[in-house]
């Protein structure tokens, strides 16, 4: 028969044992908790909710509504300063308009001759029309992406084709664009048309930038993500513009429309992806697209 010092022994080991297999199992539960919820930050679907039955529970909660508030954020500001745009856009080309065809009417006398150019006025009219009517096409363009008809693309392919399409422009430029993927074979699930713009667009832009090299590379993370980075040594984006480069209609340039960019982010979110600056100073301007 067993002393009760014993009972006691293997009363207290079974009970230890016990409380470390329930740990165990809510690290587990946790970890998986968090896992979740970082993927669904990732996604930027905030639509979850973990039931408030403990701290922990409680505290990723309350991460999500802090990611909720800051998106919120960002979103209200971002559409701030699209309205702002689309305001100065409307305003500055409406106004001429107005302006000329109220002094054109007012100067017109009984006999229907005026004082001032009518013809000079009209063309003014004219080409201030046309602006706006572009600006109108161009904002169709940028709410209208078509939705992506996807494939596997090989990357080779695929680069090796915007680098031949772009070679008139780099040797213009006197620059010169390389492809250096990390691993073998790599391919994408994607529109290649749609990609091919993107890639297109961002070596155009570091050409007006004054880039004498740009450089392709392509590798896949630890989550088998397929990253494409594009980086080139012109001038780097001002750090004050840096936040508002993927805004629709916002431009650094003198000439360009703004929505390069705007319209590259939304192309990748067709793609259940994503375009990201990565840094942009006086060594390198990197850009990352990130296909999941």
């Amino acid at each position: 028969m067993l002393s009760l010092e014993y009972v006691i022994l293997i009363s207290v080991a079974v009970a230890v044992v016990a409380a470390v297999i329930a740990v165990i199992r809510t690290r587990r539960r946790d970890i998986r908790k968090v896992a979740y919820m970082m993927d669904a930050l990732e996604d930027g679907e905030l639509n979850f909710r973990f039931q408030d039955k403990n701290k922990f529970n409680r505290t990723l909660n309350r991460i999500r509504t802090i990611f909720e508030k800051q998106r919120q954020a960002h979103e209200q500001d971002s559409w701030t300063k699209l309205i702002r745009v689309l305001t100065h856009e409307i305003m500055n080309t409406v106004s001429p308009i107005a302006s000329l065809s109220e002094a054109l009417a007012g100067s017109m006398d009984e006999s229907g001759r005026s004082e001032l150019d009518v013809k000079a006025g009209l063309e003014t009219i004219s080409d201030s029309s046309r602006n706006l009517i572009k600006f109108v096409e161009t904002y169709r363009e940028l709410s209208g992406v078509a939705r992506p008809l996807k494939k596997a693309v090989d990357l080779q392919e695929l680069i090796d084709k915007v680098i031949s399409l772009d070679s008139e422009a780099l040797s213009a430029a006197g620059a010169v664009c390389t492809y250096r993927p990390e691993e073998p074979d790599l391919m994408i699930y994607a529109d290649e048309g749609q990609i091919s713009q993107i890639l297109i667009n961002l070596i155009k832009n570091a050409l007006q930038a004054g880039a004498g090299r740009v450089t392709i590379t392509a590798s896949l993370n630890r989550d088998d993500e397929t990253l494409i980075r594009i980086a080139n040594d012109g001038e780097p984006i001002p750090v004050a513009s840096q936040e508002q480069i993927f805004i629709p209609f916002f431009t650094t340039k003198k000439e360009g429309s703004g929505i390069g960019l705007s319209l590259a982010r939304q192309i990748m979110r067709q793609h259940n992806g994503s375009i990201d600056l990565l840094k942009s100073d006086v060594s390198e301007t990197v850009f990352e697209l990130r296909f999941r």
